[in-house]
């Protein structure tokens, strides 16, 4: 599926189905990673895995946190960054030598994306696979899988 169609399907996207995926947010427990940055919430937001073992790829997590939204961009990559920054630089950090300036670099694109979404009136992003993403579009499935990003 193309990005255009990607584009025009979400948004015709039920907002019943938005509902039930906002209510699956606020109902789940959520795992964090303390970021080492002490302004990072207030830089990029506050990031939290669905799961213990995806929260452990960042480090150790601590105690499963609730959190309450109400207006969450849902979505994957592609779509997230069409929609807040009309273009998609996440695909420009794979010619990136690696290192640290992957991650500097990565670090940038999640405060514009945060700036963008706050500005747009998004409390939150739930980042989802394509596959999962199509899933949601098309049929309504809730995924198991969400990253999501907390505006802090």
């Amino acid at each position: 599926m193309r990005n255009e169609e990607v584009a025009i399907t979400a948004s015709s996207a039920c907002s019943a189905t938005v509902a039930s995926l906002t209510k699956r947010i606020n109902r789940k427990n959520w795992w964090h990673v303390q970021p080492l940055d002490p302004d990072a919430y207030h830089k990029r937001g506050k990031f939290y895995s669905s799961s213990f073992e995806e929260a452990e790829f960042y480090g150790r997590p601590g105690e499963p946190e609730h959190v309450v939204v109400t207006q969450p961009l849902s979505g994957d990559e592609t779509y997230i960054e069409m929609t807040l920054l009309g273009k998609c630089p996440s695909a420009e950090l794979d010619s990136l030598p690696g290192g640290a300036a992957v991650i500097t670099a990565r670090f940038a694109l999640d405060q514009r994306l945060k700036e963008a979404a706050v500005a747009q009136g998004y409390d939150c992003i739930a980042l989802m696979t394509p596959r999962a993403w199509r899933r949601f579009l098309n049929n309504g499935d809730l995924p198991r899988s969400i990253e999501l990003n907390i505006f802090i």
